[in-house]
């Protein structure tokens, strides 16, 4: 892998704007079926945020995984993307709202486990109950869960965009080596690694260094996606930071 590796651009890609708010906003154009297709994507990759906050909520789990189906489901067919305005605030404000101005609505929360119409996103919630299990049994605020949970989303959705650097360039065992140093969990001495590496001390140092500067190059760009304003990036990284952080 080289420092200057450039991220494999999707399909279609060039066709219509990929910011998480832009695509929000062209998925409201029926015409523009790529970026459906690109907000199915998304709605895939975050929608265990939006199910914690549910069943931290107290919704049990039948019902939390009906409410978010219907949720994503109106999310596709175009339902409150007209709505979405870049200029009110951040991309994870504006799902969190909608999804309470769905559950809000007695008669769609009534009705939601009856419908069963429309495709079903290809959410894995027998894996998510397990995740929310997992959870913090102490007394956590929904809105709290939602927060944690999508900081470490945006965290894996990085990594994995790591790993994929690694895969491309033939050298995903050398992540699984090295992704400790990103995570604070190494605790041995360079020179034992780069020995166990089959490299010299020297080019390990070089490639960590380049580990830690894609990743925060990586963690940037999703930042980036989901702010209006470039000049909310900083605050919105030292947010995620704290709720990475905070007990």
């Amino acid at each position: 892998m080289t420092e200057g590796k450039t991220m494999h651009t999707p399909p279609g890609s060039a066709r219509f704007p990929t910011t998480r708010w832009t695509l929000v906003v062209a998925a409201g154009d029926p015409r523009r079926k790529e970026a459906r297709s690109a907000l199915a994507a998304l709605c895939e990759n975050y929608w265990y945020p939006l199910y914690a906050w549910l069943r931290r909520g107290g919704y049990p789990a039948d019902q939390a995984q009906d409410l978010t189906q219907e949720f994503f489901r109106r999310v596709l067919a175009g339902r409150y993307l007209d709505r979405a305005d870049p200029e009110k605030g951040r991309f994870r404000s504006f799902i969190l709202a909608s999804l309470k101005f769905f559950v809000a609505d007695e008669e769609d929360r009534q009705r939601a486990h009856k419908r069963g119409g429309g495709a079903l996103l290809p959410l894995e919630f027998s894996s998510g109950e397990e995740r929310y299990q997992r959870e913090p049994s102490h007394d956590e605020t929904p809105e709290r869960i939602f927060e944690r949970r999508w900081a470490l989303s945006v965290l894996e959705r990085v990594m994995a965009r790591l790993h994929d650097d690694f895969l491309q360039g033939g050298c995903a065992e050398h992540f699984e080596r090295l992704k400790v140093f990103l995570l604070g969990q190494s605790q041995a001495p360079y020179a034992t690694l780069a020995h166990e590496m089959n490299m010299s001390e020297g080019a390990l140092k070089v490639a960590i260094h380049r580990l830690r500067k894609r990743y925060r190059d990586l963690f940037r760009q999703e930042i980036t996606d989901t702010v209006a304003d470039p000049a909310e990036v900083e605050s919105e990284l030292r947010y995620l930071a704290a709720v990475l952080t905070r007990k």
